[in-house]
């Protein structure tokens, strides 16, 4: 269940609001003017080339021509994601500054003792921008043609597989927990920092298996480098109709996805949230942008503010639950 945030303290927003009220607050807030004035800043919270730092990226000239001023994008990665998240969420909230994150948001609070945000009250989501289900793929010339076989094998050899995923405490590592938990095995987990180096090392045959989202694996897959055995998502993907998901293969309550958002610092004005909705919006719907996404590997999601808050709520305590059982700690 979604924990009770009733007894939290306040908010930016809260905050504002009074001090606006009470004719307190800061002059750069009183004075909005019309917004953008000046530069908008992305900040993406992991480095260059990665899914975030992409979408960050191509959603970025749309929203300089919706808004008639420069978006740029700004890496700021480390403490898988913590750095970027929890520097934004200090930042002034007046619109200027944005963030472009990953499911990471809603998994670090429970897999860092000491998370430098809030989920829930340090921000206000604008729109996931992508999702992808994540894939659990072995190489071509694996004994294992199915999942059914493979999770044969690993009840009648517990701990004799080992899965390598993009790094401790990462949405593929958690999927590929939630998978030995509900199918009743025992495997080893190899983690890599990246996907990248988690690809290669199933391609090179050194891991058995690797749980990877999508759209970093994408391109391996369909150069048969490896070969994917089921996704993690609902129903069949329009991509790969023919790849079934866990939930088809009898392994239920394991449905995960890695994604994408944008989020606003808590407090930004409504009127500026309103003009920054549109412009998301505005983009996410322009079809060159939605096959470029396609084509990344991450399909656009969308569905605004109310969608991604209803995730971040789903999310955060389903996340929770998978971190503590599985005793996983990145501190």
């Amino acid at each position: 269940m979604p924990q009770d945030h009733s007894q939290r303290r306040p908010g930016r927003r809260a905050f504002i609001a009074g001090a606006t009220a009470a004719g307190l607050a800061p002059a750069g807030l009183r004075a909005q003017g019309a917004w953008p004035e000046r530069t908008i800043t992305i900040v993406v919270s992991f480095a260059p080339g990665g899914s975030s730092d992409i979408s960050a990226r191509l959603i970025a000239p749309s929203l300089t021509e919706l808004l008639g001023r420069p978006v740029v994008v700004e890496n700021r990665g480390g403490a898988g994601g913590n750095i970027g998240i929890g520097y934004v969420a200090r930042a002034q909230p007046d619109g200027y500054m944005l963030l472009a994150t990953s499911s990471a948001f809603v998994v670090n609070p429970s897999l860092y003792k000491r998370a430098p945000y809030d989920p829930f009250r340090d921000f206000q989501p604008i729109a996931t921008l992508g999702a992808s289900p994540n894939v659990i793929a072995v190489r071509p010339d694996s004994p294992f043609r199915t999942l059914p076989e493979l999770v044969a094998f690993a009840k009648a050899n517990p701990d004799r597989l080992n899965y390598a995923s993009p790094g401790s405490g990462t949405t593929p590592h958690l999927a590929g927990e939630v998978l030995k938990a509900r199918a009743g095995i025992a495997m080893q987990h190899v983690s890599f920092v990246g996907a990248g180096p988690a690809v290669q090392a199933a391609i090179a045959g050194t891991v058995d298996l690797v749980v990877a989202h999508q759209g970093s694996v994408e391109a391996q897959l369909r150069s048969g480098q490896l070969r994917p055995l089921a996704h993690t998502g609902e129903g069949r993907q329009p991509d790969w109709p023919d790849l079934p998901s866990l939930g088809e293969l009898g392994i239920q309550d394991a449905v995960s996805e890695t994604f994408l958002a944008l989020f606003a610092p808590d407090g930004v004005p409504e009127p500026v949230m309103e003009r920054l909705n549109a412009a998301v919006s505005e983009t996410l719907r322009r079809p060159e942008i939605q096959q470029r996404f396609r084509q990344a590997g991450m399909p656009v999601v969308g569905g605004g503010a109310a969608e991604l808050r209803a995730r971040v709520a789903r999310e955060v305590p389903l996340w929770r639950q998978v971190v503590q059982q599985a005793g996983i700690t990145a501190d």
